[in-house]
């Protein structure tokens, strides 16, 4: 059964990417031009020289950081939607760090500022948590609502208190808070956005697998997003874990700072984020919630913003967002389709799912692998 699903985890995005490119050939078809043209234009910009999978890396890294923050609330049974909000709060505080200790050497500031952007985002995702473990309130409304205090409040940091005149952005960070520049370093990348933030990326997603499958926390929070009732029979604090799971989550959000303030522009501006916060629930979605398959994934989304401004020239660049409508849809579809085919094969007797035995399994599985409290 695990070999099943294992093959159909990879089958399901690959079928996905397969069938929106083919559905894309026919809308480019209907604009009148030729799709393996289009496509050609598509991947040799992108692949054909460092530049283009500079771009990539770069228009991956804040999918990487969004995907990898819904997965691991998804993981625990919660749904965070606030990544949009999360990574404006703590972009913002990443930029005023920046700004105001510009006096620390790098060694210590650019440290201080990734701290402050990862605490920006917890503490936007703290509040959910807490709504959620103390009145119950559900998070996918909290996060929502949330989003938007986050876009007012940061305008309104921008606009009245922290600004340059006559724009919406921040001043730019000190010299020293900023990350290098992969152009600065391999000159084959020149003109790439490309900068330190994709391998502190890489970097959280490592750190997020390692958490979620090798260590005590990650197993317990897996449990109660598995059977809640289960987790809390074997001694996991599931409002505790709520609070902290959302915090976690945010704080991974927040991280999206990195790349914009630290490594690009050098400064906070309204309207930067472009969408990836909820994007990342697309990536997360695509990459089934693992952390290797949330990169995998940004890589397509990301190759697929890019790859809009490459076609432009050719064919509305509106086909590169249909396709990546379409590879989302695929993927609901087909993981639908085949969980239904596995549960009917797994099913007992009348082919019906066992799921108080089911229930009872995990809980034996929990308790077995020393969760309860000493």
């Amino acid at each position: 059964m695990k070999r099943k699903t294992l093959m159909i985890n990879l089958a399901v995005p690959l079928m996905a990417v397969l069938f929106s490119l083919a559905v894309g050939a026919l809308f480019i078809l209907i604009t009148g031009k030729n799709p393996f043209f289009v496509y050609s234009i598509l991947f040799s910009g992108i692949f054909g020289n460092l530049y283009g999978i500079g771009q990539l890396f770069f228009y991956a890294t804040p999918l990487i950081f969004t995907g990898l923050a819904v997965a691991f609330a998804f993981k625990a049974g919660l749904f965070n939607i606030g990544c949009e909000g999360q990574l404006y709060m703590g972009s913002l505080l990443c930029a005023w760090t920046g700004c105001v200790f510009s006096g620390l050497p790098g060694l210590l500031l650019i440290p201080v500022c990734l701290a402050a952007a990862a605490a920006g985002g917890a503490a936007w995702g703290f509040i959910p948590g807490m709504l959620k473990a103390k009145t119950g309130a559900h998070e996918v409304i909290t996060t929502i609502m949330l989003n938007f205090i986050a876009l007012a409040f940061t305008n309104y940091i921008v606009t009245s208190h922290f600004f340059v005149p006559g724009t919406v952005r921040t001043p730019q960070i000190a010299a020293a808070a900023r990350l290098p520049a992969i152009a600065g370093i391999l000159p084959g990348f020149k003109g790439s956005s490309l900068n330190f933030s994709f391998f502190i990326a890489l970097a959280a997603a490592l750190a997020v697998w390692y958490i979620l499958y090798l260590s005590r926390f990650g197993y317990e929070l897996r449990a109660m997003g598995y059977n809640p009732a289960a987790g809390e029979y074997a001694g996991v604090d599931s409002s505790k874990m709520m609070i902290v799971t959302l915090a976690v989550s945010g704080g991974i959000s927040g991280l999206v700072g990195s790349n914009y303030v630290m490594g690009y522009k050098y400064y906070f501006e309204q309207g930067f984020s472009g969408g990836v916060g909820f994007m990342g629930i697309a990536v997360a979605l695509l990459g089934k919630n693992h952390p290797f398959g949330i990169i995998a994934a940004s890589l397509l989304f990301g190759g697929l913003s890019f790859g809009s401004l490459l076609v432009n020239s050719v064919v509305p660049k509106e086909i590169l967002d249909i396709l990546q409508a379409v590879v989302i849809l695929s993927v609901v579809v087909g993981n639908t389709v085949f969980s239904r085919i596995l549960l009917r094969n797994s099913a007992t007797g009348d082919d019906k799912p066992d799921t108080q035995r089911a229930d009872a399994i995990i809980g034996e599985q929990v308790s077995r692998e020393g969760l309860r409290r000493k």
